[in-house]
Formats: C-alpha cells, structure tokens, sequence
C-alpha cells in the first residue's frame, strides 16, 4: 500500500469535513450582526447540538498532519505561526462567548454576541491567511523554514481570506434556509442569494491568482508558460470549474424555491469544486511546490500503525456524527438548546 498517499487523502478529508461542517456555524457567527436578537436565539440553536463536534475534524487534520508528515508540519508551522494562533485565540473567545451568551443578563449578553460574531469572523480571516500563506509557496532553505514572521500577508492571501468569509458566510445562511423558518429563513434566503455571487467572484478572482502563482501550476491544468494548451488535460480538469459554475446556479435556484436542506448541499458543491481544483493545483506537494507527500512523510510502521487505530475510529467518529445531525434534523427554535 501506498502509506504516505493513503494519509494524505485522510488529511484532506479531514480538512474538507472541518470546512463543510464548521464552516457553516462559524457562518453563522459572521451573520450575527444581521440578524435581530430574538433571530440570533434562533441561529444559536441551530448549531448548538453540533458545533463543537464540527471542529474534531479540525484536530484530526492538524494531528494527522503533525504524525504522519512530520517534516510539512515543522515548515509549515513557523511560516504559518502567527495566523494559526489568531485562529485558535478567536475560537476560544467564540467558544466561551457562546456558553456565557445563554447566561448574560442584558448588557453582557451584548458583549458575548459581540465575541461571537467577531470570533467566528475573526477566525474564518486568520483561516483564509493560512490557506493563502500555505498555497502562495513557503522560503524554505534545506528543510526548514527560512523566511520572515509575516511572508504570510501579502495581497493574495488577502483576497484569499476575503472569498473565505464571504464563503463561511454562504454556509452558514445557506444552513439557515435549511434549519430556520418564518421570518429569519426568509431572510437568510436574501443572504444566500446575494452571498452566492459575491462567492462565484471570490472564486474567480482566486482560481486566476492562482494560477498566476508559478508556472507548474498552470502546467497542471495543461496550459504551458508560452500559451500552449495540452487539450487533453485541460479538458480532463476543465471539469471542476464547470461542475462549480453549475453548484452556483443550483445554490440560487434551490435558495429560492427549496427544497430547504438543497441549498446547503449545493453550497457544498461548490466548495467541493473549489477543493478539488485546489488538489489538482498543488497534488502531490504537501508543501507547496517544494516537499512531496511522499518526501515528507513519516515511516511506514508508523504510518501502518496508525492508520490501524483510525480505520477503528474513524468509522466511531462518523457514525455518531451522522447520529447527531439525524437526531437534531427539525427546525430550530430559540432557547430550546439549553
């Protein structure tokens, strides 16, 4: 078997399910200051049974990073610290804001709505920092990481954090429309709507600063340095960009007309198409274009011996997960999650 293949397919899974899930409750945190407070009781409910159980998938991606590529994560993780720790500060606030928030009388209860919206936020932008910084490439001298505290910040991570909120943003409406009725469904179908375009730009604009990011890059999508198309692999990949145009209609379509749970399955589509033109972009670098899957992996009786205890868990993890959002798969209504 190929180990170190086999673990980065489980890392990218684990990174696409944290996206998915607690994308869409940290869009909702986002979508707070839009919302009146008897709707935010509402929004807070829709999550509650759900969201903390979201960010498993963000230890499983970090740890199984950390484990089975051992050398991606010592470069990684020093190009990235500063964006990384923002990230965790702003959802322990989010975290805490939302246990305190059911309990603050009035003047608290502002200020831990306040956190929550701007820990849900502030989060998906530290997120869009490290997706840029990772993607843009890493100085790297030997096999370590040899540049500066913020080679993370530059105009394209920028745009990258940006398309990320906007992208949060969807989810989280998108599961409004699916968990929410009367008055707050109505208008988090205005919000799907006017968030899908803004979404489908993001999209855009990042997928072209991308590929203006190194040649090999636009190598993989079959397209040379000079101009020249290699028809087939293009044709081969053009795919996912037209799968995401189609995902984008179908969001609007299904914001507008329901069935309600279709508009966050298309919204998932859309992100999955983002995924995978990301995986054709920069696959089998683990460390964007310098360090291989494969040149970065742990051993293999490690690899086996760990792949032993998640072939056990993993299963555990997803079946109670999918027991979870079975149970709770009514509509929300405000208070009733404590």
């Amino acid at each position: 078997m190929d180990l170190p293949l086999i673990w980065a397919v489980i890392i990218a899974t684990a990174v696409a399910l944290y996206v998915l899930l607690d994308g869409f409750d940290l869009g909702v945190g986002i979508l707070f200051p839009l919302a009146s407070p008897k709707e935010r009781d509402t929004m807070v409910a829709s999550i509650a049974p759900v969201w903390d159980g979201n960010e498993t998938w963000l230890v499983l991606g970090g740890g199984g990073l950390f484990a089975a590529f051992p050398l991606a994560y010592a470069i990684i993780m020093p190009a990235l610290y500063l964006p990384v720790g923002i990230m965790l500060t702003a959802l322990i606030f989010r975290g805490v804001a939302f246990e305190f928030r059911a309990h603050g009388r009035k003047s608290g209860k502002k200020w831990w709505t306040f956190a929550f919206a701007a820990g849900s936020t502030v989060a998906a932008v530290a997120q869009g920092f490290v997706l840029g910084g990772f993607l843009q490439g890493i100085t790297i001298e030997g096999r370590s990481f040899a540049g500066g505290p913020f080679d993370w910040l530059t105009p394209y991570t920028l745009l990258v954090a940006a398309g990320l909120v906007a992208g949060y943003a969807l989810l989280g409406a998108a599961w409004l429309v699916f968990k929410a009725d009367g008055e707050l469904q109505r208008r988090a179908r205005t919000w799907v709507r006017s968030l899908i375009v803004a979404v489908a730009i993001a999209l855009g604009a990042v997928s072209l600063a991308t590929l203006s990011l190194g040649g090999e890059i636009i190598a993989r999508w079959g397209i040379s340095l000079d101009g020249g198309v290699n028809l087939g692999q293009f044709a081969k990949f053009a795919v996912i960009p037209v799968l995401g145009v189609i995902a984008s209609f179908a969001v609007w379509r299904f914001a507008m007309k329901g069935p309600d749970y279709m508009a966050y399955l298309a919204t998932v589509g859309v992100f999955l198409s983002g995924f995978a033109g990301l995986a054709v972009s920069i696959f089998p670098h683990v460390v964007p274009f310098s360090v291989t899957v494969h040149e970065a992996a742990a051993r293999d009786n490690a690899l086996a011996l760990m792949l032993v205890g998640t072939a056990v868990m993993l299963p555990i993890i997803l079946g109670y997960t999918a027991y979870v959002y079975w149970i709770f798969r009514g509509k929300a209504e405000a208070g009733a999650y404590h």
